[in-house]
């Protein structure tokens, strides 16, 4: 299997890494670490050098209570990093990191490769027809409410039966609307309680029935550090066994904030496969 890009594939003969870039000031773990263009084009640059497979660019924090910020200042955040971004690595994979169709749109009018939506298009009902009529990967994320709302008390009867209904139903509406190119996210900690997410991660195989590539999200959230009783600058090890065991449930793509250890991850996880 492989995603296909304009210009560009991806196999996905091995796991890949998606190494996360954050241009905002308020994410949960690097916000406000890179803020100007020399901070920026060094991050993509470590990203890249560290072996990421795609560059995943965000300008509107979706951690949990993160305050909504207007689409006029995510773009203003995003587009001249990502020109640049595109003009000094231009084979690059860039996947940018947004719920907004019309920044989707202009994000490809300036080189973006894919769409990483976490509102698996709920907060834009023009997001679906907006990436099928561009023609791009689009990475479909199950969330539950709103960034503002979604750790308030959320409630499942069955948390994987009911993220796998919601991902089955989002599918059937993107391929109505003519897009192929898709990637799914179970959505850790987008309206999850530590229990649901640790029994997603365990049942993540049961999503590979889809027959699509799996992305698991898992970098320094909550579910690691609330659960060790850290902070999320000392959730690197629980992260990569989090990882770990992602792999070993059928993860295709881990996005990540720390590349190296990933693909060391990886490169454990693929020669235990080969022995």
């Amino acid at each position: 299997m492989k995603i296909e890009f304009k210009n560009k594939d991806l196999p996905i003969d091995s796991p890949a890494v998606m190494g996360i870039l954050n241009i905002t000031p308020d994410s949960f773990f690097d916000g406000g670490k890179y803020a100007d263009e020399k901070s920026i084009l060094l991050q993509a640059e470590k990203i890249l050098s560290e072996g990421a497979d795609i560059l995943d660019i965000g300008s509107h924090s979706t951690r949990p209570g993160a305050s909504v910020v207007s689409e006029a200042e995510e773009l203003k955040r995003l587009i001249p990093p990502l020109k640049l971004i595109r003009k000094k690595f231009p084979r690059a994979i860039i996947s940018i990191d947004t719920f907004r169709s019309n920044v989707a749109e202009q994000s490809a009018a300036e080189g973006a490769d894919m769409i990483n939506d976490v509102a698996g298009g709920t907060l834009d009902e023009k997001m679906f027809d907006t990436v099928a009529r561009l023609k791009i990967p689009y990475v479909l994320m199950h969330i539950k409410g709103t960034p503002q709302t979604m750790q308030a008390d959320p409630q499942y009867q069955d948390v994987v039966k009911e993220v796998k209904h919601f991902l089955a139903e989002k599918i059937n509406a993107l391929r109505n609307a003519g897009a192929t190119q898709l990637i799914i996210d179970v959505g850790f900690g987008f309206g999850k309680t530590t229990e649901h997410n640790y029994s997603l991660l365990k049942q993540l195989s049961e999503f590979k029935e889809f027959n699509l590539q799996v992305l698991a999200g898992i970098s320094r959230k909550g579910m690691i550090y609330k659960l060790l009783g850290i902070k999320p600058q000392d959730a690197l090890n629980g992260t990569t066994v989090a990882n770990t065991i992602a792999l070993m449930n059928g993860a295709d793509i881990l996005r990540v904030h720390d590349v190296k250890e990933a693909k060391e991850a990886v490169k454990i996880f693929n020669f235990v496969q080969n022995q």
